[in-house]
This record gives C-alpha cells, structure tokens and sequence, in this order.
C-alpha cells in the first residue's frame, strides 16, 4: 500500500530538469514516429536523398578549414556526408533515429566499401568528452522542440576537442513557396501552438544569439542553390554555417 502511494505522488512529479522537458515533449509527435517512414521510399524525390554532400562542407574541406580527424554527424540520414567526410580522411560515427535511413546508410558504405560507424540512436543519449574535431548537423537543429535545444548545444560543445568546429544547415525564414518556413516562429508560439509546423526557421540574430556563449562563428550564409544534375547538395532555404568551439 506505501509503495502505491508513494507510486501516485511520484507519478508525474516534476523535480528534475529532465522531469520538464519530458513533460514538455508529450504534447508533441515523438520524432521517430515521424522520421521512420519518411525514409521508406527510396525513390521519392526528396532533394537530400540523393548520395551528394553538402556544398557548404565540401567548400571547408578544400579550403582547408577541415583537414581531417574524427567527425561526429547528427541526424546522417541515408549518410551522404558521412560517407563523403570518410572519403577525405575522417573518422566517422553517425547516428539517427531512423532505422531504415541508417539501413540504407550501411548500404552506401558497404557499396562504397568505407568504414563509416553508424548507428540507430537519438542524439540524447550520446555523451562524447572532447572526442571529435568536427561535428556536423544537416538539418537537425530545426526539427529540434525549443526546449531540446538546451542538452543539444551543450552536448556539441562538450563533444568537441579544444578548437574543434561546428557545421550546421537550418532552415533560414522567407521560403514557404518552395519547401522551407515563410516565418521565424517566436519559440513560446510553438507550446501555445503545440507544432513546430514542419521545422523551424531562424534569423542570423537568433542563431548567433543560440550559440554566442560556446562558439565563435567563423561563416555564416545563406547556401548555395544547385542543380539536380550537379554533383553536391545546395538548397536556396537552407543557413550554411560554421562555428569554432571556444575554450573555457
């Protein structure tokens, strides 16, 4: 009877940090729900999908900012630039939520006959200390709820050596006519709206006020648009940024 009670007042009960966002989350669509079958259709015409890297990274890699070590990718899906930091000497673990985007990944590699590290996990549950000279996110930030955002950046800085960098794309505001966000969604609307409404857009200010505290920009701009026949990856609505950790 003590432990049903006990069970009853502690059911519920907010008393950590990690107590409110859990609380935080139920109100919202788990992304895994949303992302699993996303991917099942290889075929459909979803401008990531094809095995082409990001502009912006390969724009760093010949110009020398990244010249190699181990890189961690956030949210790889069918692992595009994982497989292409692997071709330039990197050392690579990603990871997703999607077990069949990572599927499909493994595939790549195994067509390609690189060692890439991938794995179906949350980026919640990975604690690297100072463990990689780059960490890359394509499109993860934006599907993130406001409050993930808090252990998300944290975790980027901590899982980077001194120095080490930080390449993030997001959705920029102004292009709901061709797939992005039309507007810069204030994050106390998307609680009161209880959606993020597909992704959310940031203004340049918004984005270095996120980051300002643990890293110092080094690029900021809107990426390149490219054309389907070309051989990387460049959508018009997309921020192409790149950020050196600052050490404490």
């Amino acid at each position: 009877m003590e432990q049903l009670r006990r069970n009853v007042v502690v059911e519920k009960t907010i008393k950590s940090v990690q107590d409110l966002y859990d609380m935080l989350d139920t109100d919202f669509r788990s992304a895994k729900q949303f992302w699993e079958p996303f991917y099942e259709d290889r075929n459909r015409p979803i401008p990531f999908f094809p095995n082409k890297p990001d502009e912006n990274l390969v724009a760093h890699v010949n110009e020398g900012v990244l010249s190699g070590g181990k890189a961690l990718e956030l949210g790889c899906g069918p692992g595009r630039n994982a497989l292409y930091l692997t071709r330039q000497g990197y050392q690579v673990d990603a990871y997703d939520l999607s077990e069949t985007a990572i599927a499909w990944a493994k595939e790549r590699a195994a067509e390609e006959q690189l060692d890439v590290h991938f794995e179906c996990r949350s980026v919640f549950e990975l604690s690297p200390e100072q463990e990689y000279d780059l960490v890359y996110d394509s499109g993860c930030l934006h599907h993130l709820l406001p409050h993930q955002r808090i252990p998300y950046i944290e975790m980027i800085h901590n899982a980077l050596r001194p120095g080490g960098y930080f390449g993030m794309t997001c959705f920029a505001p102004g292009f709901g006519d061709i797939g992005g966000p039309e507007i810069v969604m204030n994050d106390w609307q998307v609680y009161q709206e209880k959606s993020m409404r597909g992704g959310l857009a940031f203004t340049e200010e918004k984005l270095r006020y996120m980051l300002e505290d643990g890293f110092e920009c080094v690029e900021f701009r809107a990426m390149k648009s490219l054309e389907q026949h070309e051989p990387y990856f460049g959508v018009p609505f997309l921020w192409a940024t790149l950020w050196r950790k600052k050490n404490s």
